[in-house]
């Protein structure tokens, strides 16, 4: 990612930030190599966690047990500079789009509406569509959270977790689009079945589809409120978190600084920061050991540490079984004999989230704390903890709140192993990078409908060497916080706030603010995200008013080309 040195005058840059905005709009060239239909094409495995913090898989310094994840980035790539959009519906749009999700209205413009609840244009298809023209089978396993049903969107088969209050419970979900019939059992867990019914899916894959490559998209719940986890699980991390979130920021940071993973400083606590919403009723019905702020663990009574430490510990759980789950899925990829031709990509939807709420069935104070009846959350202190050490959290753009633990696996195709990259990386870089390696080329047109340039790059050429990857920005926008980085430079700001400026060069923790010493450059890059903000609205005014539901397909039909 090169750096852009902001030296001009702010006239002729307006100039370039149409032209910016434009390459934005209507095209980026990626760099790279095609895979030739002699070599085989790759499967493709994207692992997808919910509100997992930056630092809590152990190969990104955390001290959870997640010896599958751990293995994946032994024999692959991490990399430490990867970001989503810091909410969960617009990452999947952008992860299975290849847009920004306000550019397909999966997240808000000014005045234009979109949202959790908007519905894509027609020209805004899903990585599977574009798959089928190389003749690969396409499985959703887990949450969906994109408008319209699973298998138009040319999937061959989903389980789509559409229950997220529970996860002792099936109710609710859906099977290849229709309702489950047959309720859960009392050993039901959900990211167990999510992982069961990808290994199905796979399973299936084997006997009757030998010759297609696959794609399967796993998308856990976990570790996503409510807490909820098996007992057993949950045993295994007792009481090891009352050393409290104080304590733990700093050993993950220096287990992260000693692994190369980060070189900035640690975040300060902001204890006057609290949940992104306020439930006073919530707070009430947990009683007086919630705690909704991330104040010292020494200003806590022994009450209030044993409830955070237990509700750190559910989400320590969460995490484990999330890894086990993972594991049994490559266990049977290995069973095929595919693990090797297979690219494996694990991130997460956002940060660690600071929300304190209780949902759908409410939260029984008598029952054990993550069982079916409970509903907790992780709230703002552990969740500091998860981000470590970036400040904020899951809604927020600073750091915290937008930066993921991004794991690569692929034998056949990468040579390096254990390596860490440092490439910036976004999810809208995923599309490209599998429709690269899949050797798939983008249609420009759409059953009639022109389809706008993509703003996301492939990452397949730094596969093979660390920084091989340029581009001219990353932009956010969500709830009114936004952000822009380009280059080292990365300007931010929470709703109806002035910019802030940081060099993440040195300052990943976002504490020296160089706003009032560098007004030029703060002014310029603001132009720019105003410039993209500007062509993503122009894009979307079309289908503000009346939007159209992504039409259905036959699975079976190639995708049309130009």
């Amino acid at each position: 990612m090169k750096t852009r040195h902001f030296c001009s005058t702010l006239e002729s840059h307006r100039v370039r930030f149409v032209f910016t905005a434009l390459l934005l709009l209507f095209g980026l060239v990626s760099g790279g190599r095609h895979l030739e239909a002699n070599e085989g094409r790759p499967n493709v495995l994207i692992l997808f966690a919910d509100d997992l913090g930056y630092s809590d898989v152990g190969c990104f310094g955390g001290e959870i047990e997640t010896p599958n994840l751990d293995r994946l980035a032994r024999n692959g790539l991490r990399y430490n500079q990867f970001y989503n959009t810091a909410r969960c519906w617009p990452s999947r749009a952008a992860l299975l789009t290849g847009y920004y999700a306000q550019q397909v209205r999966r997240d808000a413009l000014p005045g234009l509406g979109g949202g959790g609840n908007g519905v894509r244009p027609p020209w805004a298809r899903l990585l599977p569509d574009y798959l089928q023209s190389a003749n690969y089978r396409s499985y959703h396993s887990g949450k969906w959270h994109i408008d319209g049903k699973v298998l138009p969107s040319g999937f061959h088969r989903s389980l789509n977790m559409v229950n997220q209050g529970n996860f002792f419970s099936n109710k609710g979900n859906t099977i290849d689009d229709s309702p489950v019939t047959t309720p859960s059992g009392p050993d039901y867990y959900s990211t167990d079945a999510t992982a069961d019914h990808a290994i199905e899916c796979l399973r299936d894959h084997a006997s009757h589809h030998r010759d297609a490559p696959f794609f399967s998209y796993v998308a856990f719940i976990s570790p996503h409120f409510p807490l909820h986890a098996r007992p057993e699980d949950i045993a295994r991390y007792k009481d090891r978190y009352l050393k409290g979130w104080d304590k733990l920021r700093t050993e993950r940071w220096e287990r992260m600084r000693s692994m190369g993973i980060t070189s900035t400083t640690l975040s300060p606590l902001e204890r006057e920061v609290g949940p992104p919403y306020a439930f006073p009723e919530a707070m009430k019905k947990l009683g007086d050991s919630e705690v909704n702020r991330p104040v010292p663990w020494n200003e806590l009574n022994d009450s209030q540490k044993f409830f955070q430490a237990t509700k750190m510990a559910i989400h320590a759980a969460m995490v484990d079984r999330m890894d086990q789950a993972i594991g049994r899925i490559l266990k049977q990829l290995e069973e095929m004999d595919a693990l090797d031709n297979t690219l494996v990509l694990f991130c997460s939807d956002n940060g660690a989230s600071a929300e304190i709420m209780v949902r759908d069935g409410g939260h029984d104070p008598a029952a054990p704390m993550g069982s079916e009846k409970s509903y907790l959350s992780l709230g703002p202190g552990f969740s500091s903890a998860a981000n470590t050490p970036h400040r904020r959290h899951k809604t927020w753009v600073h750091e915290g709140g937008i930066s993921t633990p991004f794991i690569v696996h692929w034998p056949k195709g990468i040579q390096a192993k254990g390596e860490i990259r440092t490439t910036p990386g976004h999810l809208i870089d995923v599309v490209p990078t599998v429709l690269e390696i899949a050797g798939v080329e983008k249609p420009k047109e759409w059953e009639g409908l022109q389809l706008p340039a993509a703003p996301g790059v492939s990452l397949a050429p730094s596969f093979q060497r660390d920084g091989a990857v340029e581009r001219s920005s990353l932009w956010w926008l969500h709830e009114g916080n936004r952000a822009l980085r380009v280059g080292d430079w990365k300007i931010v700001a929470e709703k109806d706030r002035p910019w802030e400026l940081y060099n993440l060069r040195n300052d990943r923790a976002e504490q020296d603010n160089l706003a009032e010493s560098d007004p030029k450059r703060v002014e310029e890059m603001a132009a720019v995200w105003q410039g993209q903000t500007d062509a993503f609205c122009e894009l979307v005014k079309p289908y503000a008013t009346e939007p159209a539901r992504p039409q259905a397909r036959n699975k079976n039909q190639p995708m049309p080309t130009k």
